[in-house]
Protein backbone atom coordinates (compact mmCIF):
# COMPACT_ATOMS: atom_id res chain seq x y z
CA UNK A 1 0.00 0.00 0.00
CA UNK A 2 1.36 3.18 -0.91
CA UNK A 3 1.71 6.01 2.07
CA UNK A 4 0.42 9.29 1.08
CA UNK A 5 2.88 11.97 0.53
CA UNK A 6 2.73 13.85 3.94
CA UNK A 7 1.06 11.18 6.20
CA UNK A 8 3.00 8.90 8.80
CA UNK A 9 5.02 6.51 7.31
CA UNK A 10 8.20 3.94 7.69
CA UNK A 11 10.47 6.69 7.70
CA UNK A 12 8.27 9.41 10.04
CA UNK A 13 5.98 6.92 12.27
CA UNK A 14 5.26 9.69 14.50
CA UNK A 15 4.43 11.92 12.17
CA UNK A 16 7.24 14.82 13.20
CA UNK A 17 7.42 15.62 9.59
CA UNK A 18 3.79 16.49 8.63
CA UNK A 19 3.64 18.79 12.28
CA UNK A 20 6.81 20.73 11.48
CA UNK A 21 5.08 21.54 7.91
CA UNK A 22 2.07 22.45 9.65
CA UNK A 23 4.10 24.68 11.96
CA UNK A 24 5.56 26.13 8.90
CA UNK A 25 2.26 26.82 6.79
CA UNK A 26 1.25 28.36 9.88
CA UNK A 27 4.37 30.44 10.36
CA UNK A 28 3.62 31.92 6.78
CA UNK A 29 0.24 32.99 7.15
CA UNK A 30 1.30 34.60 9.77
CA UNK A 31 4.07 36.23 8.38
CA UNK A 32 1.46 37.04 5.03
CA UNK A 33 -0.95 38.77 6.94
CA UNK A 34 1.54 40.74 9.79
CA UNK A 35 3.03 41.82 6.03
CA UNK A 36 -0.77 42.94 4.55
CA UNK A 37 -1.78 44.20 7.99
CA UNK A 38 -3.98 41.88 8.71
CA UNK A 39 -6.01 42.20 5.75
CA UNK A 40 -5.37 38.81 4.21
CA UNK A 41 -7.90 36.02 4.18
CA UNK A 42 -7.00 32.23 4.03
CA UNK A 43 -8.45 29.27 3.47
CA UNK A 44 -7.44 25.59 2.35
CA UNK A 45 -9.04 23.25 0.41
CA UNK A 46 -9.96 20.23 1.33
CA UNK A 47 -7.43 17.42 0.58
CA UNK A 48 -4.80 19.99 -0.29
CA UNK A 49 -1.24 18.50 -0.07
CA UNK A 50 0.75 20.82 2.13
CA UNK A 51 3.71 20.29 0.47
CA UNK A 52 2.21 22.67 -2.11
CA UNK A 53 0.41 24.79 0.42
CA UNK A 54 3.61 25.51 1.81
CA UNK A 55 5.01 26.47 -1.42
CA UNK A 56 2.52 28.32 -2.29
CA UNK A 57 2.65 30.52 0.51
CA UNK A 58 6.32 30.72 0.64
CA UNK A 59 5.94 32.48 -2.91
CA UNK A 60 3.43 34.42 -2.10
CA UNK A 61 5.61 36.07 1.03
CA UNK A 62 8.49 36.48 -1.10
CA UNK A 63 6.34 38.77 -3.34
CA UNK A 64 5.02 40.29 -0.61
CA UNK A 65 8.59 41.05 0.57
CA UNK A 66 9.69 41.61 -2.12
CA UNK A 67 7.27 44.04 -3.34
CA UNK A 68 6.83 46.35 -6.76
CA UNK A 69 10.06 47.69 -7.65
CA UNK A 70 10.89 49.58 -11.33
CA UNK A 71 13.25 47.60 -13.58
CA UNK A 72 15.17 50.19 -14.02
CA UNK A 73 16.35 50.77 -10.23
CA UNK A 74 17.28 47.00 -10.27
CA UNK A 75 19.18 47.00 -12.66
CA UNK A 76 21.05 50.01 -12.01
CA UNK A 77 20.91 48.37 -8.16
CA UNK A 78 23.08 45.53 -10.18
CA UNK A 79 25.57 47.86 -11.55
CA UNK A 80 24.55 48.06 -15.14
CA UNK A 81 25.29 51.77 -16.23
CA UNK A 82 21.71 53.06 -18.31
CA UNK A 83 23.17 56.27 -20.18
CA UNK A 84 20.57 58.34 -21.34
CA UNK A 85 19.79 57.75 -25.22
CA UNK A 86 21.54 61.65 -25.95
CA UNK A 87 24.38 60.25 -24.41
CA UNK A 88 25.33 57.49 -26.78
CA UNK A 89 25.67 57.45 -30.64
CA UNK A 90 24.21 54.89 -33.04
CA UNK A 91 27.18 52.10 -32.45
CA UNK A 92 27.31 52.09 -28.34
CA UNK A 93 23.43 52.99 -28.24
CA UNK A 94 22.77 49.42 -30.33
CA UNK A 95 25.45 47.84 -27.92
CA UNK A 96 24.05 48.98 -25.09
CA UNK A 97 20.36 48.43 -26.16
CA UNK A 98 21.16 44.64 -26.60
CA UNK A 99 23.38 44.20 -23.37
CA UNK A 100 19.90 46.00 -22.09
CA UNK A 101 17.95 42.82 -23.51
CA UNK A 102 20.04 40.20 -22.28
CA UNK A 103 19.74 41.62 -18.84
CA UNK A 104 16.24 41.62 -18.87
CA UNK A 105 16.03 38.46 -19.81
CA UNK A 106 18.73 37.12 -17.27
CA UNK A 107 15.54 38.56 -14.86
CA UNK A 108 13.20 37.04 -17.20
CA UNK A 109 11.45 39.94 -18.41
CA UNK A 110 11.18 39.32 -22.65
CA UNK A 111 9.93 42.44 -25.18
CA UNK A 112 8.36 41.62 -27.42
CA UNK A 113 6.28 43.78 -30.76
CA UNK A 114 9.81 46.02 -31.39
CA UNK A 115 9.60 45.75 -35.13
CA UNK A 116 8.11 49.02 -35.69
CA UNK A 117 10.70 51.29 -33.80
CA UNK A 118 14.30 51.74 -34.54
CA UNK A 119 17.50 51.11 -31.73
CA UNK A 120 17.42 54.68 -31.10
CA UNK A 121 13.57 54.92 -30.70
CA UNK A 122 13.30 51.49 -28.79
CA UNK A 123 16.47 52.37 -25.91
CA UNK A 124 14.82 56.10 -25.73
CA UNK A 125 11.32 54.11 -24.88
CA UNK A 126 12.41 51.81 -22.45
CA UNK A 127 14.57 54.44 -20.71
CA UNK A 128 11.93 56.65 -20.65
CA UNK A 129 9.13 54.81 -19.93
CA UNK A 130 8.91 51.00 -20.19
CA UNK A 131 11.77 49.90 -17.13
CA UNK A 132 9.91 52.45 -14.74
CA UNK A 133 6.83 50.64 -14.74
CA UNK A 134 6.36 48.79 -11.11
CA UNK A 135 6.37 45.19 -11.42
CA UNK A 136 5.21 42.90 -8.58
CA UNK A 137 8.28 40.57 -8.15
CA UNK A 138 10.66 41.54 -11.00
CA UNK A 139 13.81 39.93 -10.46
CA UNK A 140 13.02 37.23 -7.80
CA UNK A 141 14.30 33.74 -8.93
CA UNK A 142 11.10 32.46 -10.23
CA UNK A 143 8.03 34.32 -12.51
CA UNK A 144 8.46 35.52 -15.95
CA UNK A 145 7.25 39.05 -17.28
CA UNK A 146 6.72 40.08 -20.77
CA UNK A 147 6.60 43.84 -21.96
CA UNK A 148 4.43 43.99 -25.17
CA UNK A 149 5.64 47.72 -26.62
CA UNK A 150 2.23 48.07 -27.89
CA UNK A 151 0.29 46.98 -25.44
CA UNK A 152 -1.12 50.24 -23.99
CA UNK A 153 -4.22 49.65 -25.08
CA UNK A 154 -4.16 53.45 -27.04
CA UNK A 155 -5.14 54.32 -30.07
CA UNK A 156 -1.77 54.51 -31.19
CA UNK A 157 -0.82 50.81 -30.06
CA UNK A 158 -3.96 49.31 -31.76
CA UNK A 159 -3.37 51.01 -34.91
CA UNK A 160 0.71 49.71 -34.77
CA UNK A 161 -0.82 45.81 -33.77
CA UNK A 162 -3.29 46.13 -36.93
CA UNK A 163 -0.58 47.91 -39.42
CA UNK A 164 2.45 45.41 -38.71
CA UNK A 165 1.85 42.60 -36.03
CA UNK A 166 -1.76 41.28 -36.25
CA UNK A 167 -2.39 39.10 -39.36
CA UNK A 168 -5.88 39.19 -41.75
CA UNK A 169 -7.99 37.32 -39.64
CA UNK A 170 -7.20 39.43 -36.50
CA UNK A 171 -7.64 42.17 -38.52
CA UNK A 172 -10.87 40.95 -40.42
CA UNK A 173 -12.10 40.17 -36.83
CA UNK A 174 -10.86 43.52 -35.45
CA UNK A 175 -12.65 45.33 -38.47
CA UNK A 176 -16.35 43.33 -37.39
CA UNK A 177 -16.15 43.89 -33.88
CA UNK A 178 -15.25 48.01 -34.08
CA UNK A 179 -15.83 49.07 -38.05
CA UNK A 180 -16.02 52.84 -37.27
CA UNK A 181 -12.14 52.36 -36.21
CA UNK A 182 -9.55 53.43 -39.11
CA UNK A 183 -8.30 50.64 -40.11
CA UNK A 184 -4.47 50.88 -41.48
CA UNK A 185 -3.10 49.22 -44.69
CA UNK A 186 -1.19 45.98 -43.59
CA UNK A 187 2.89 46.13 -43.55
CA UNK A 188 5.93 45.36 -43.37
CA UNK A 189 7.63 46.24 -40.28
CA UNK A 190 10.50 48.58 -41.34
CA UNK A 191 13.02 46.67 -38.83
CA UNK A 192 13.35 42.78 -37.68
CA UNK A 193 14.22 42.56 -34.23
CA UNK A 194 12.04 40.61 -32.67
CA UNK A 195 13.16 37.31 -34.04
CA UNK A 196 16.24 37.86 -32.67
CA UNK A 197 15.14 38.11 -29.32
CA UNK A 198 16.00 35.64 -25.75
CA UNK A 199 12.69 34.15 -25.31
CA UNK A 200 11.75 32.33 -22.32
CA UNK A 201 12.44 28.34 -21.54
CA UNK A 202 9.49 25.99 -21.34
CA UNK A 203 7.39 26.47 -17.96
CA UNK A 204 9.11 25.46 -15.43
Amino acid sequence: MRTAPDSPGEDDPLGLDRAEREIRIEKLRREIDDLAGGQVVSGKMPGCDPELEEAFLQNVLELETHGCVRPFDVLIRDGLSLPTPAELDDTTLKKKLWELIHALAARRLYLYNTNHLSDHELYSWLWEHGLLEELMGFALPSGKFYLDIIGGGSDEDITLGLRYYDDENSRAAWAADFPEFPMPPREKPPYDRDRHLPQPNLPE
